[in-house]
């Protein structure tokens, strides 16, 4: 219950997190869109007011006006050309004296100037800066305002202006559609949130799970030799005068129990390690088959000590750059495991060979064998198919988790398959 309202807690701070992640993202680029979509719209405009204005003030009055018709012809100038000297007919140029007076009232047009700039008045703070304003509430104008330089009239100042309400329309109507996509945004960035939430949560809560087994497992395989040992030592304290002699098997139980424990807590630091990334591969040039032949002579014996059969075949003439110590411990858990699972007249087999640019070493046996719906789960740590087989050979289910995560750090793969007769065959791959 308590883990429970942890993940709750969890997942509700992630859900928040991308929400506010997504907000930002898509506000940053809502503002970038619509700064670059305003910016375009008024770029045309802007640039027909200064060029408007270059022509007004570079002193050549024969610029405004349209060219002069050539004698003997009677077709009009080339277009381009009256492009060039024909001002926008959306620009209106408004004169205003010193006291803030309209002076080119008749050039305007009387409609237009008692419509729309009877009332309007000057405003010189923004001297040379294109502006936004709006008349009457309703239209909106870009204009520019400079001084006027011919000092033989009564012109002070000259106003260019263009009217922009369509363009402003466009902007209008763009700004309520961000708005609406932000809305719907909103809504599924709150569902986006809470499945990315959940979907962040699953490897938080597996590895909370195997954690919580993890420590479980642990503490109950510790456990189990700690008791053994202690009752057995209080056992031997109840008789003090008695001969090591005669308690020889509570001594000796008492001492396995103690290298089993040993030998536990040794595989949980190899894991808890290789959890943190702490152990770091020594690697060096080994030769596979002389190497695998060194470490299965002692098993060799064992076997043959056992009534098994042991045997070799070892086809592979080629040098790998590994971890020595960790491909020897790698060895001797598939070995170990080998001569703990098969009987008498059973067999023992190691064979190497290339294939694929990869050095393949198989260990196999004929032993109990796996079931075919346990083999999904043989590298789990504390994984053990038949327990109280495991108790007889001391097994505890880390040894292949061990093996496994020996070959993933040589950036090999391992496997396990159920022989064609009986037993099992671990087959591992390395690069060369």
């Amino acid at each position: 219950m308590f883990s429970k309202t942890i993940f709750r807690k969890q997942q509700l701070k992630f859900m928040l997190f991308n929400l506010i992640a997504f907000t930002v993202i898509f506000a940053i680029f809502s503002i970038i869109i619509f700064s670059q979509v305003q910016s375009t719209l008024f770029s045309k405009t802007d640039e027909e007011l200064l060029s408007f204005k270059e022509m007004m003030t570079d002193n050549n009055p024969d610029s405004l006006r349209p060219p002069p018709q050539k004698e003997g012809f009677d077709q009009a100038s080339p277009a381009k050309e009256r492009q060039r000297n024909a001002p926008n007919p959306r620009i209106i140029v408004v004169h205003w004296d010193n006291a803030g007076n309209i002076l080119n009232e008749n050039e305007i047009g009387t409609l237009f100037y008692e419509n729309y700039l009877h009332n309007y008045k000057l405003d010189n703070r923004n001297m040379d800066e294109i502006t936004m304003t709006t008349i009457n509430d309703l239209y909106h104008f870009r204009y520019i305002l400079f001084k006027d330089s011919n000092d033989q009239d009564e012109t002070a100042y000259t106003q260019l202006m263009i009217n922009v309400d369509a363009e402003q329309t466009i902007i209008s109507n763009f700004e309520k559609l961000i708005i609406i996509c932000s809305a719907i945004f909103i809504v599924l960035s709150i569902s986006a949130s809470f499945i990315l939430s959940r979907k962040m949560m699953k490897p938080i809560i597996h590895s909370w799970n195997k954690q919580a087994e993890f420590v479980e497992n642990a503490s109950h395989e510790l456990r189990t030799p700690l008791t053994i040992i202690q009752n057995k030592l209080e056992m031997l304290l109840t008789a003090p005068q008695e001969r090591i002699a005669d308690k020889f098997e509570n001594i000796a139980l008492s001492l396995s129990e103690t290298q089993r424990l040993s030998k536990l807590t040794s595989d949980l630091l190899t894991l808890a390690r290789a959890d943190s990334q702490e152990t770091q591969l020594v690697k060096q040039f080994i030769h596979v088959d002389a190497f695998v032949q060194g470490v299965c002579a002692p098993y060799k014996e064992i076997a043959e000590s056992q009534d098994k059969h042991f045997w070799l075949n070892l086809n592979c003439s080629f040098t790998i750059e590994a971890d020595e110590t960790r491909l020897h411990q790698l060895l001797v858990i598939l070995l170990d495991n080998a001569l703990k699972y098969t009987y008498e007249n059973d067999s023992i087999g190691v064979k190497t060979y290339a294939e694929d640019q990869k050095i393949v070493v198989e260990v196999s046996d004929t032993g109990i064998g796996i079931k075919e719906e346990n083999i999904q789960y043989i590298f789990d740590r504390f994984y053990r198919e038949d327990k109280a087989r495991s108790r007889e050979t001391g097994g505890v289910g880390l040894g292949l988790s061990i093996a496994q995560w020996i070959v993933s750090k040589h950036n090999g793969t391992i496997k396990v398959i159920k022989s064609p007769n009986k037993g099992t065959t671990f087959i591992v791959k390395l690069p060369k």
